[in-house]
C-alpha cells in the first residue's frame, strides 16, 4: 500500500499582532526578488533607476486590475453582472492569471509610451525573466493554501489535502496531483532558461525573442497541466478544454509569432554601460 503525503500545512505563518500567510509570503518574496533582478538588468544596460519604480506600479495595478477583471468576465460574469460593485470585493478572492497577463501587457505598453519612450518589447523581455520567478512562488502559495490542485492520482507522489474542504467533498480519503508543485517546477525551470538567456547567449539583442519564448513555455505547460487539475468552476466539468486551456492556445500563438519575428530580424546594437543612466535635471522656472 502506498504511503501518501498528508498535506496538512498551516497557511497562516504568524497570527499575532498581525496575521502574515504563507501566500502573502511568496508574493512579496516573489515580488522583491523580482525587483532586484530587474535592477540589474537595467544597470546592466544603462537605463535610468527611476523606471524601476514607475515599472513596479505599473506592473501592480496591471496585475490587480487585469487579474480582477480577467476572473469576472472569464469565469463569474453572470454573477457580477448583476451585482457590480461587488467586483470591487476582491478581498473575497478571484483572480484569473490570463486577465492578469493581459493587464501586465497593457501596463508595459503604457509604461513604454510615457516612460521609456522605447519598444515594449524592450520591457517585456526584462519583466518577463522576473515574473517566471514570482509566478513560481505564487504556485508554492498555493500550496500552502491547499488550493489549485488535481484529481485524484495513485502515483506514489499524491498529496491527501486534509485542509482543504473541496478536498473532503470530492476526493476524501484519495490522493490528488500537487499540480502547484507541478506548475512552480515549469516556472522555476522557465526562469533559469530565461536567465541563461539574457546573461550568456544576449537574447535581447533579439526583440520579443525572451517574451516569446516566456510565453510559449509557460503557457504550454500550463495548458498541459490543465488536464488533471481542478476546473475552477462547475460549468466546466463538461468541457473538452477548460476555459484556463482556451485562454492559454492565443498567448502560445503570440509566443510562436514573437519568436519568429525576433529571428527573422538581425540583432540590435545594445551598450552595456553597467551603471544606471544619469536622471535628467529638471530646470527651474524663475519666477
Amino acid at each position: 500500500m502506498i504511503d501518501y503525503i498528508t498535506w496538512n500545512f498551516d497557511p497562516t505563518l504568524i497570527s499575532w499582532p498581525v496575521t502574515v500567510r504563507w501566500y502573502g509570503l511568496m508574493f512579496a518574496i516573489g515580488f522583491s526578488l523580482g525587483y532586484w533582478i530587474v535592477a540589474k538588468m537595467f544597470k546592466h544596460e544603462g537605463a535610468p533607476e527611476s523606471w524601476l519604480g514607475i515599472l513596479l506600479m505599473w506592473v501592480m495595478a496591471g496585475t490587480i486590475i487585469g487579474a480582477r477583471l480577467g476572473h469576472v468576465f472569464f469565469y463569474e460574469w453572470d454573477k457580477y453582472s448583476q451585482h457590480p460593485i461587488e467586483i470591487l470585493y476582491i478581498w473575497e478572492g478571484g483572480l484569473a492569471s490570463h486577465g492578469g497577463t493581459i493587464g501586465v501587457i497593457i501596463a508595459c505598453i503604457l509604461f513604454s509610451m510615457i516612460t521609456t519612450k522605447r519598444s515594449p518589447f524592450w520591457t517585456f523581455d526584462r519583466l518577463v525573466v522576473a515574473i517566471a520567478l514570482v509566478g513560481a512562488l505564487i504556485r508554492l502559495g498555493n500550496l500552502f493554501n491547499s488550493e489549485i490542485f488535481g484529481h485524484a492520482t495513485t502515483l506514489p507522489w499524491g498529496f491527501m489535502f486534509v485542509r482543504s474542504p473541496e478536498w473532503y467533498q470530492h476526493y476524501y480519503g484519495q490522493a490528488c496531483h500537487p499540480t502547484q508543485i507541478y506548475e512552480a517546477l515549469c516556472y522555476f525551470a522557465l526562469f533559469w532558461l530565461l536567465m541563461w538567456m539574457y546573461w550568456k547567449k544576449n537574447a535581447e539583442r533579439r526583440p520579443g525573442l525572451i517574451f516569446g519564448v516566456f510565453f510559449i513555455i509557460l503557457w504550454t505547460s500550463r495548458f498541459l497541466i490543465e488536464f488533471i487539475k481542478n476546473p475552477q468552476e462547475e460549468w466546466e466539468q463538461n468541457m473538452v478544454l477548460n476555459m484556463g486551456q482556451w485562454l492559454s492556445i492565443p498567448f502560445i500563438l503570440v509566443g510562436i509569432g514573437c519568436v519568429i519575428y525576433a529571428l527573422s530580424r538581425p540583432p540590435v546594437h545594445i551598450d552595456f554601460p553597467n551603471r544606471f543612466a544619469d536622471e535628467p535635471v529638471k530646470s527651474k522656472k524663475k519666477a
